[in-house]
């Protein structure tokens, strides 16, 4: 079936260069089977596997995953350094295998507040793949969007003030210059699982023309073949980005 569906997505020729997810339901797939929530989180790793493999299958360029947010900190404690400890193992486990399949891994968000070995394990991640072009993934890592901007403001105005720039010069472009994402375009299509629909503070700027996907599947149970199935929706849609089809 999955090869099926990535067959459509080459004759279908346009693929989102830029995909976003929200990995969505550890918790309830791990509560749905009687397990502790680190068993959902666990379980999701596989998950991230599948859907970077999907996305080097397909064609898309950057790949953006939302792993730990800023509001995650207000979880118990347990579960936090449990989240800690998986992202530790998985640098350490898979940076081989990302490198060989030419994976580059960069990182936004507040990451200096991470533990250390943590902090440490995902520069060494960073500095393992460096230089590798088959697909950019993007880890969103102690991230919030609206600290993003926050913090763009702040940078912009502190420019102003040392008379860098005159405030009224400040538009879109100068705004977006100081954001995470600056290096790369905006997410042609987010993937959120386990059926919720809103944005959870992620990439709130960025997403201002991104299409949305919803899927039910609880993310530990999701597969490259959700993955294709997700930008085969994508290619059939129509993006006016506000203009009018002629």
């Amino acid at each position: 079936m999955a090869t099926e569906l990535l067959e459509q997505i080459r004759l279908n020729g346009a693929v989102p260069r830029h995909v976003a997810v929200i990995m969505d339901g550890n918790g309830r797939w791990a509560r749905a089977r009687g397990k502790p929530r680190y068993e959902g989180h666990r379980a999701g790793m596989k998950a991230v596997r599948e859907v970077i493999e999907g996305a080097v299958e397909a064609g898309v360029e950057i790949l953006t995953l939302f792993a730990f947010s800023h509001e995650n900190w207000q979880r118990p404690a347990r579960e936090i350094a449990a989240l800690m400890n998986l992202l530790e193992r998985y640098a350490k486990k898979e940076k081989h295998e990302l490198k060989r399949q030419g994976v580059e891994v960069h990182v936004i968000g507040e990451v200096e507040a991470l533990p250390d070995s943590a902090r440490a394990s995902v520069a060494d991640l960073i500095e393992f793949t460096r230089g590798r072009r088959t697909l950019t993934l993007i880890l969103a890592l102690n991230y919030g969007s609206r600290g993003e901007l926050v913090r763009a403001a702040r940078r912009l105005a502190q420019s102003a003030l040392r008379g860098e720039r005159e405030p009224a010069a400040i538009d879109e472009a100068a705004l977006r210059a100081e954001l995470y994402t600056a290096p790369w375009p905006d997410p042609d299509l987010l993937i959120r699982t386990s059926g919720e629909r809103r944005l959870s503070n992620f990439l709130l700027w960025q997403m201002a023309y991104t299409e949305l996907y919803v899927t039910p599947v609880l993310w530990p149970d999701f597969t490259r073949q959700d993955l294709f199935a997700a930008i085969l929706d994508y290619q059939r849609r129509e993006r006016r980005f506000g203009k009018v089809t002629v």
